[in-house]
């Protein structure tokens, strides 16, 4: 006899999908069947490789939106993990694999939340809508910015969205995202001369200019943050140099490297210390950069006001505000006017060997989403 919440059931499910990004592995499917049984219209966007949709219950404003994605990160070596990453093992109330908490458990708890409040509210003032997809992991280009696009140019409007990533730290929903930096990645590309180490002086090491460089940029002030976001970081994320030989000096070096951002540094203000930064070192680099992610803020107001009063009334607890942590789909929908904020489960094993949720954290989080509806929509 399956004792499991309905909530649970369905995280399980949606675990037990192998869907890598960009590979959605059928878990859309499931959640399309089970939002169309509670009166949602649920449209198809697939581009490229990648599925979304778009649910939505209703056709007048205000439009409450939840987003999420499907998609999930490589398990890392499987026999590091104590169960199969794909099972959807549940161990001392704990729901185990990849996806549990980043963001499946999230996804499920918004579905069922839904259910429960239509039925209770089937005549509910203004919309319910759900924008996932299976490309957040990844490039994210094909995701949640497109079907933006595609919202934008029909008039269709979001007021509110609120978006199931794993925000907790210590306990369920004691933490909620009202912003995130803004996210700046690129690539260096150094050349050099290619010789043998014993006779430096007819080679140029472009590892040697790549170091001072990569010096100079990690131990750079690019600004103290302001009362809402902490300061912008530099770090590298990938080097890649080298004939793997001992005795050769490379001709070319490549430094990845990503800019976490507050508002205090645009990306041209980022783009322009790099250059100069480089320039100032007078060797041959090419500066590649990939599209941005640009900061967002939601300042208290309806929405914040109604998860605040929700995370109280069902766990007993007010969120604290926060800025921190990488960034979101919520930097695609935010310039469109919404209210955004991110609410989900525990973050302390997402990515991780042996990612894992709690069940009950799964259920009190699903009646949070409940109590939001409740409040903004009955």
């Amino acid at each position: 006899m399956n004792s499991l919440s309905p909530t649970i059931s369905l995280a399980q499910e949606l675990v037990r999908q192998p869907s890598i990004s960009p590979d959605d592995a059928g878990c859309q499917e499931l959640l399309g069947r089970r939002l169309e049984a509670a009166g949602f219209t649920v449209e198809q966007m697939r581009f490229g490789p990648v599925d979304n949709f778009w649910a939505r219950r209703g056709d007048v404003t205000p439009v409450l939106a939840f987003a999420g994605h499907t998609d999930v990160v490589p398990t890392g070596p499987l026999d590091q993990w104590s169960t199969d990453p794909f099972s959807g093992a549940i161990e001392e109330g704990m729901l185990k694999g990849r996806g549990a908490a980043d963001m499946k458990g999230g996804l499920a708890a918004i579905v069922t939340a839904c259910e429960r409040f239509v039925t209770l509210h089937p005549q509910h003032r203004g919309s319910i809508a759900l924008l996932v997809t299976s490309d957040e992991e990844g490039a994210a280009v094909e995701g949640t910015c497109r079907v933006i696009d595609v919202l934008e140019a029909r008039g269709e409007k979001i007021d509110w969205c609120i978006i199931g990533e794993p925000t907790s730290n210590q306990r369920v929903a004691d933490t909620v995202k009202n912003g995130r930096r803004g996210s700046a990645g690129g690539r260096l590309t150094i050349t050099g001369k290619q010789g043998h180490v014993a006779y430096p002086h007819l080679a140029h090491n472009p590892i040697h200019d790549a170091a001072s460089i990569v010096n100079e940029l990690c131990n750079r002030e690019w600004d103290q943050g302001n009362a809402f976001f902490p300061p912008t970081t530099f770090q590298v994320s990938n080097f890649n140099s080298g004939t793997g030989a001992t005795n050769v000096i490379p001709g070319m070096a490549t430094v990845d490297f990503n800019f976490r951002h507050s508002p205090e540094s645009s990306m041209e203000s980022l783009e322009e210390v790099v250059r100069s930064v480089c320039e100032a070192h007078n060797v041959n680099v090419a500066i590649e950069w990939e599209p941005p992610g640009f900061p967002f803020q939601t300042l208290p107001g309806t929405l914040i006001d109604a998860v605040t009063e929700a995370v109280k009334k069902i766990s007993g607890q007010e969120p604290q505000l926060s800025t921190d942590g990488g960034t979101s789909d919520g930097r695609f929908i935010a310039p469109t006017g919404a209210q955004v904020i991110e609410l989900g489960p525990l973050n302390a094993t997402i990515h991780q060997i042996n990612e894992q949720v709690s069940t009950d954290d799964l259920d009190t989080l699903s009646q949070i989403y409940q109590e939001v509806l409740t409040t903004l929509l009955a």
